[in-house]
């Protein structure tokens, strides 16, 4: 039981941060009513020392399977900034083409003129992106970053 409500816990943490405020509510509703369960079992056996490690590994465990969860089901979105010399205009272009927004900006760097591709996606598209951009040009810069769009912002498919 405590592999589940910590599992729900640490997507709950991630709905709240995300503005998802029904959602998240909802979510809490089943996570404590499984602590609860689980704390009561725990309680009329305190003298169990296995009860107790027990109580302690599910803790741990719940929230390893708690991220995998969030990270395999991608809620939110992801901000790309791609750093490339050579391939910015290619790199911009096939993300165009597979639907992706996309900015390009140019820039200065160290090595001279460098081009700048910003592109939001839905995280559960972000090792899409990253394989396109890999492919392209392994040797780009890349940083990714949660964020959440405030305005202006079309998410979806683009027209």
């Amino acid at each position: 039981m405590r592999v589940g409500d910590v599992s729900l816990g640490t997507l709950r943490t991630i709905l709240v941060v995300q503005g998802r405020k029904s959602l998240a509510g909802l979510v809490g509703f089943f996570e404590v009513l499984i602590w609860a369960f689980a704390i009561r079992i725990v309680f009329e056996r305190l003298d169990n020392t296995a009860n107790l490690f027990g109580y302690a590994i599910g803790f741990g465990l719940g929230n390893v399977l708690g991220v995998w969860l969030e990270q395999k089901i991608g809620l939110g979105y992801a901000q790309f900034t791609i750093i490339s010399r050579a391939a910015a205009s290619e790199i911009a272009e096939r993300l165009r083409a597979s639907r992706f927004g996309v900015t390009t900006t140019s820039g200065k760097g160290a090595m001279g003129d460098v081009q700048i591709v910003t592109s939001i996606v839905e995280r559960r598209n972000q090792r899409r992106v990253q394989s396109l951009v890999d492919e392209i040009d392994p040797d780009s810069f890349v940083t990714v970053q949660a964020t959440l769009p405030f305005r202006g912002f079309r998410h979806g498919a683009r027209k």
